[in-house]
């Protein structure tokens, strides 16, 4: 898992060097910003995935974005409080999509398959988990051809348990790390305000 890891890391090193984050995009000036919830990798760790859903509503947050990584169906429930738009897809972990589908469903929640385009005004969104079923730790050729491709305001994904934020050419890759906190033990959400293009990496220790 180490080796895999640190593969997935030196995929990392070699793009862009990381930017300021918070330069206004001209094409959303003047508009209401929004306050965007972003999460990945819960693994079914309900305690942290509490918090995480907690956290998010002190935020006051709009809308929910998941990467992907639930696992069981059980977990779904736990987003219930929230009551803005959630909207996820589904990572290379999860079981059996229908089911989570039906559950998606039943609690008022989206889930769009293995790829989301979200547009918010003008910004466009791709979500992904960015892994592939019983592919390596690292980034899937689906999340490196989009990130090449700049073709995207905004990318998010997970699947590699790293929280990151950083700029390449003018596409925002964010990475809100893993709720679950197994691999880093470093338990972690985001936040994009829309406007500024803030981003805020949040623990959730």
């Amino acid at each position: 898992m180490k080796k895999a890891l640190n593969t997935a890391k030196s995929f990392w090193k070699k793009q862009a060097k990381i930017k300021r984050l918070s330069t206004p995009k001209s094409n959303i000036k003047g508009e209401k910003p929004m306050l965007v919830g972003i999460m990945s990798d819960t693994h079914d760790h309900l305690p942290l995935v509490d918090k995480a859903v907690k956290k998010l509503l002190g935020e006051k947050v709009e809308l929910v974005l998941h990467a992907g990584d639930y696992i069981s169906p059980f977990v779904i429930p736990h987003f219930k409080p929230f009551k803005g738009r959630f909207i996820g897809v589904f990572g290379n972990n999860d079981g059996d999509h229908e089911i989570l589908k039906r559950r998606f469903e039943e609690f008022g929640l989206e889930i769009r398959g293995v790829f989301a385009e979200v547009k918010i005004d003008d910004l466009r969104i791709a979500l992904l988990h960015g892994g592939e079923p019983g592919g390596p730790l690292g980034p899937s050729e689906l999340l490196k051809s989009l990130i090449s491709a700049k073709c995207y305001d905004v990318i998010v994904h997970g699947h590699v348990h790293e929280a990151k934020a950083y700029k390449k050419g003018k596409t925002l890759i964010i990475n809100p790390g893993e709720v679950c906190g197994y691999l880093t033990e470093k338990p972690s959400i985001a936040i994009l305000n829309t406007k500024t293009m803030d981003v805020k990496i949040l623990p959730l220790e």
